[in-house]
């Protein structure tokens, strides 16, 4: 790692830390008191930070700090904020206060707040702007938001063939934008030509024409390519900024190391949170009704599955109450698969997500994980029986655990399999149901097995 790397890290690390201190200072302090604290907090902190510093406050505090950002970074908060806590700011603009803002968003910011307006507002947004950025809303507005021909970053110092390597460096120096090294060279249809580096342009005499720096080897993202797939190149690129493309090769924008770095986040986010059947845009402070009602389906779901692993036990309710030592060590199957499976479960997931897992390598990896399971299950499945032995003075007892551990983490690793890759295939993100399912699934075949095995074996 470089020192550049290390000082840029350190210094991440120090204004992660400022932003911890004014989230934990700002819910401590009340009335004029914390107005004083936002507004120092807004001398060194960016206009993002103050956006999801305001999200950590209930909403009428939000609302009454809401004035003190400042003019210039009101936009960029707004951008950083999920759609519902935007919202609670948003609804409560003065109908001046929203034409002001209005008029302050770009064709990326407007992109980004599609969500919270109405067409009027973003037709009344457009007709502020200049024509090259209504172009540039009206261009990523062909693409879905999964693509990432949506959120392409305008951002780039553009030179066509004949410019001279003079004209690229003032250029440069004038814009300096965020991680722009480069520029990119187009035709005069727009269609990009290739890059040249500041490195190359220092190189070269003031007075060559730039296409002599030309470096005609780079590969474009193409607009229409998953945001996940072009984060992932992002990644491999080893460079500050990829050029996006259309199909017909004209230059749109660029993709830059944030960028992508902000796709994976929320991506992660928003699987975490599905996982729990809750949204990545929710509001920390959405009202109590709101929330328990959102939250009531999932609670439902749970119910369902509950019911059903209870009607299983109650098939066998003749011998729980002859084997009554069956009732305490049910959980014990019934954990044990559970536990196996999700890590099955997690690991396909994030090998979906990351384009590792596909129906060509799904028999190997299947063939993979029965053979985990069979290790461990014949592993755990001998030290519970051998505790069972101890613990009930039962031989039999002891090994209709063990087959039924052996047999529920075997379908165990099945489902954490199978599972993931069916709902990818159904086009249903995993994330959100895949866990309810493996639940159900181990939880009704673990107490099935151990329950029919006890009626067998210690009853027959």
């Amino acid at each position: 790692m470089g020192a550049q790397s290390v000082y840029r890290e350190q210094d991440d690390d120090a204004h992660r830390a400022l932003a911890s201190y004014w989230v934990e200072a700002l819910n401590q302090l009340e009335g004029e008191e914390q107005i004083q604290g936002f507004l120092e907090a807004a001398e060194q902190l960016e206009g993002s930070e103050l956006g999801l510093l305001l999200e950590t406050l209930p909403v009428g505090e939000r609302r009454a700090l809401w004035p003190h950002v400042p003019e210039e970074d009101r936009v960029d908060a707004l951008v950083a904020m999920r759609v519902e806590a935007r919202g609670t700011l948003l609804s409560a603009l003065e109908p001046e206060q929203m034409d002001q803002l209005l008029g302050d968003l770009d064709a990326e910011s407007l992109i980004e707040l599609t969500d919270n307006f109405s067409d009027e507002m973003v037709d009344r947004a457009l007709a502020r702007m200049d024509s090259q950025q209504r172009t540039w809303y009206r261009e990523s507005q062909e693409y879905d938001e999964e693509q990432i021909g949506r959120y392409v970053d305008h951002d780039v110092v553009v030179l066509p063939p004949n410019a001279r390597v003079a004209a690229a460096l003032r250029m440069l120096r004038r814009y300096q934008l965020a991680f722009t090294d480069r520029a990119y060279v187009v035709n005069r249809k727009g269609i990009l030509q290739g890059e040249v580096t500041l490195f190359a342009l220092l190189q070269a005499d003031p007075d060559t024409p730039v296409r002599h720096c030309l470096d005609e080897d780079i590969t474009p993202i193409p607009a229409d390519t998953p945001v996940l797939e072009a984060a992932d190149r992002m990644e491999h690129a080893d460079l500050p900024m990829l050029p996006v493309t259309d199909e017909g090769g004209r230059l749109l924008g660029r993709m830059t190391v944030r960028l992508g770095m902000e796709i994976v986040r929320e991506h992660y986010e928003g699987q975490l949170m599905a996982s729990a059947g809750l949204d990545e845009e929710a509001d920390l402070f959405l009202p109590v009704w709101r929330s328990a009602k959102r939250r009531a389906l999932w609670l439902g779901i749970n119910l369902l599955t509950a019911l059903l692993a209870a009607w299983t036990i109650g098939l066998f309710e003749g011998t729980l109450s002859q084997v009554v030592a069956l009732a305490v060590l049910m959980p014990i199957v019934a954990s044990m698969g559970g536990i196996a499976g999700s890590q099955t479960l997690t690991l396909i997931i994030r090998g979906l997500a990351l384009g590792q897992v596909t129906p060509g390598n799904a028999l190997a990896l299947c063939q993979k994980e029965i053979g985990v399971a069979v290790l461990n299950g014949i592993v755990w499945a001998a030290v519970i029986g051998a505790v069972t032995v101890a613990w009930f003075g039962s031989i039999p007892l002891g090994g209709v655990i063990a087959a039924a551990i052996v047999v529920n983490i075997l379908v165990a690793a099945l489902s954490g399999v199978a599972i993931p890759m069916i709902l990818d295939k159904l086009e249903i993100d995993p994330a959100l149901s895949g866990s309810v399912i493996l639940t159900t699934v181990t939880d009704v075949v673990g107490f099935f097995t151990f329950l029919g095995l006890g009626t067998l074996f210690l009853l027959g």
